[in-house]
């Protein structure tokens, strides 16, 4: 639980993140090993931060090229763990600094995904593997690259300075979006839904959203998070079948996290500042956390709210979104005109989306072989096995 504090402390004094997690590992083991014997001390986590300082002093010793950055941790040894090294007022600094750092633009974004994961959310490589369905040793090497890039790129341990923050932010938050919608779901695999990853991803937008608390986009991301988890029950039935929208039983929907979603887009909207592209995501989950059903949804508001979308963060998937509630709007043929286009200009080639959606729209009309022709397609492109079985059957049911 104290893992991100206690590796964030060590980062900001020995300014080697590698060492930091090194030698917090150590002190974790020794622990193991007195704690039974000796007792545990009244204050852990200062006993945990005095022993991995003392590591650190040890493997600097052993570096004779760090002399200074030895004498800089040698000095004030003497404090008995409690002094300066766990300044409480530092704390929300440290958790912060480690956020920016693991998301640092000089890193891929697979890195940073691994990297934050590790380090700020404390997941073991195996988990991140587990959860992004690749090779224990593949999530080894992009944190250990990682690691060793921020270390080339002397990216200092520190939060941004506020001129610079609003842009970082924005990685953090893309970082943090990226883990919610693998475990909303699944790219790969068996599984619709890796709940543990979503949920992870919330825990670490709420931590954000404590030591920023007047950023009203990570509140907007909070939101989104919230409202999309909410449907998490209804979405797979009894042996993991996938169930859309139209078939779920609203029952059975998570109402706290709804609550939960909607305090949170009142709070992001409560800045004044107009909603940034995941308040506006949020918004749109929203209505459908509003509706009592797909036909009692609000899809004109969606639709206008996907307009406002595509002219702050323009993408061919706000496009394809935006055809799709014009489709539920009442206007499919509109819909699919927007569709074509999009497959007119290349627009997210090997996607399973722009098929998928293209034979619901060709359903809609009537021309059921072109319809099957495109799901099948989709089918294909598709990499989770319980979409790929929704769309198959939808197929096959136009005979």
């Amino acid at each position: 639980m104290e893992s991100a504090r206690i590796v964030g402390a060590l980062a900001r004094y020995t300014g080697d993140l590698d060492l930091a997690e090194d030698v917090a590992q150590e002190a974790v083991a020794e622990a193991l090993v007195s704690w039974p014997r000796d007792g545990a001390p009244d204050n852990p986590v200062g006993w945990l931060l005095a022993t991995a300082r003392r590591r650190a002093i040890d493997a600097f010793r052993r570096r004779a090229a760090r002399d200074d950055k030895y004498t800089l941790l040698a000095t004030g040894e003497s404090d008995g763990g409690d002094g300066h090294l766990w300044d409480p007022d530092r704390i929300d600094d440290d958790v912060l600094a480690l956020m920016f750092v693991a998301c640092h633009p000089v890193l891929s974004p697979e890195a940073r995904v691994a990297l934050t994961l590790r380090t700020v959310g404390g997941l073991s490589s195996e988990e991140i593997a587990r959860a992004f369905l690749v090779p224990v040793a593949t999530i080894q090497a992009r944190i250990t690259r990682a690691k060793k890039t921020i270390a080339a790129a002397r990216v200092p341990f520190e939060v941004p300075p506020a001129a610079d923050r609003k842009a970082r932010l924005g990685g953090v938050l893309s970082v943090l979006y990226v883990i919610f919608t693998e475990g909303s779901t699944a790219t790969a695999g068996d599984d619709l839904l890796r709940p543990d990853l979503a949920y992870e991803a919330i825990r670490l937008a709420r931590t954000l959203a404590a030591l920023l608390p007047g950023e009203p986009e990570v509140f907007g991301l909070i939101a989104l998070c919230e409202l999309t988890a909410s449907r998490f029950p209804a979405r797979t039935g009894p042996d993991g079948e996938a169930i859309l929208l139209e078939q779920q039983d609203r029952r059975r929907w998570d109402f706290s996290a709804i609550r939960r979603g909607l305090a949170a887009l009142a709070q992001a909207t409560s800045a004044g500042r107009g909603l940034g592209p995941y308040g506006l995501q949020a918004a749109i989950a929203a209505c459908h956390a509003h509706a009592r059903s797909v036909a009692e949804t609000d899809w004109e508001r969606i639709v206008l709210l996907y307009e406002a979308l595509g002219r702050v963060a323009p993408s061919p998937v706000v496009e394809l979104n935006r055809a799709v509630a014009v489709a539920m709007a009442g206007a499919p043929g509109e819909a699919l005109t927007m569709v074509d286009e999009l497959v007119a200009r290349d627009r997210l080639p090997g996607s399973h989306l722009l098929p998928s959606v293209r034979g619901e729209l060709l359903t809609r009309l009537g021309r059921t072989g072109e319809a099957r022709a495109e799901l099948e397609l989709a089918a294909r492109l598709c990499g989770n096995a319980r979409e790929r079985a929704v769309l198959l059957h939808k197929a096959a049911a136009l005979g």
